[in-house]
């Protein structure tokens, strides 16, 4: 089953924000589009496959991550509808640096390098849009590199939380609605399990979050913030 980028309701996804300039230029363009729909727990990019294009979230959460010389999996970030999977790999390499894996039911719109080229070789809007995209998404990797390095365990959890309600809170009940295991917690804070149960059994019981199982509510932003202020990160995503 395929998905229309026009009925697409994600205007945030950089085709979608640009589908007239991309039709004006080559209304077959979107055609060639492939739609991929993922289970729970599947893993539509393998880590050191070849690229085959990018990959946009039409509907579901994804998570990217990378493995390291030991083996243990590090989260990099998690992605929801409209955006964009394996842009690293787009341009850059032949293979996929990163893992990507469906965390709920998923449906992915895969675009091919030889579709994207011709769009952003022809279409001023879109090559701006995208050169704009990059510009931030390093931005957030150097950011995110220097303050982490400099931060301890607890302010790297509470610094997760904090990225994990931006993206997935919902403010009327300060709910995380996105339920993850100790294990991708700490695969995204770049810590042990251990270390995570323990600094959020400590944030509980100082009132700070209310947990059960595996939902997450922010009881005191303020005092959170407090923690981290030093560090002046408060990413958008």
């Amino acid at each position: 089953m395929s998905y229309s980028c026009i009925d697409c309701r994600n205007d945030n996804c950089l085709i979608k924000k640009n589908i007239e300039h991309i039709e004006a230029f080559d209304a077959q363009l979107i055609q060639q589009k492939h739609t991929v729909q993922c289970k729970k727990g599947a893993q539509f990019i393998m880590e050191g496959a070849p690229v085959n294009g990018l990959y946009f979230v039409y509907k579901g959460t994804v998570k990217v991550l990378k493995t390291g010389y030991n083996g243990k999996e590090q989260i990099l970030r998690l992605s929801k509808e409209g955006e964009i999977i394996g842009h690293r790999g787009f341009g850059t390499g032949e293979t996929y640096q990163i893992g990507g894996t469906a965390l709920e039911d998923t449906i992915l719109c895969n675009f091919s390098k030889s579709m994207l080229a011709t769009v952003l070789q022809n279409v001023p809007k879109v090559a701006y849009e995208f050169m704009i995209f990059y510009a931030q998404e390093l931005n957030r990797s150097e950011t995110k590199v220097k303050t982490m390095s400099q931060m301890t365990v607890r302010e790297k959890v509470i610094d997760m939380l904090f990225y994990l309600f931006r993206k997935f809170g919902n403010p009327l009940n300060n709910t995380i609605e996105l339920e993850l295991s100790r294990k991708e917690l700490a695969d995204y804070a770049g810590t042990s399990d251990e270390q995570v149960i323990r600094i959020l059994s400590a944030l509980k019981k100082e009132k700070l979050i209310y947990t059960k199982s595996k939902t997450i509510t922010i009881l005191n932003f303020e005092k959170l913030k407090k923690e981290i202020a030093e560090h002046h990160f408060f990413l958008d995503s």
